[in-house]
Formats: C-alpha cells, sequence, structure tokens
C-alpha cells in the first residue's frame, strides 16, 4: 500500500469468472468494510468508485437539509 496525501494505491485485483473481486485488507481496514456492508458503484467513462451506501445517504441527506433552508 503506498499512501501520498491520504491517497492510496492498494495494488492490483482481478474480476473472477463470476465478476467478483476481493478488496484488498488493508482497504478494508481502513475504509471499515466488514462483510455484509453495502456499497454502492459509482462511474462515469474515465472509471468507477466504491463507496459505502451509509456515507453516500448521508452526502445527500446534508444535500438536501441545504436545499430546504
Amino acid at each position: 500500500m503506498t499512501e501520498s496525501d491520504g491517497k492510496y494505491i492498494f495494488g492490483v485485483v482481478k474480476v473472477g469468472d463470476k465478476g467478483q473481486i476481493v478488496i484488498p485488507r488493508d482497504a478494508r481496514k481502513i475504509y471499515d468494510i466488514k462483510p455484509g456492508d453495502a456499497l454502492m458503484v459509482l462511474g462515469d467513462q474515465k472509471g468507477m468508485a466504491l463507496i459505502k451506501t451509509e456515507i453516500f445517504q448521508s452526502v445527500i441527506n446534508q444535500a438536501m437539509e441545504g436545499l430546504s433552508k
């Protein structure tokens, strides 16, 4: 794992026959990802990202609160 200013490179993962990947242990530890956690897959033409659904929901709730003010 390489870290620079809070940005990480965890290495390379391979996609299995069923489309599954293994999230590296260091990444699971840093982002507190545990078995059973739900992750949202976001993407654009350049790539994709994973985010815990609870964090995504928190951001949406904050945005909605800002709209109602």
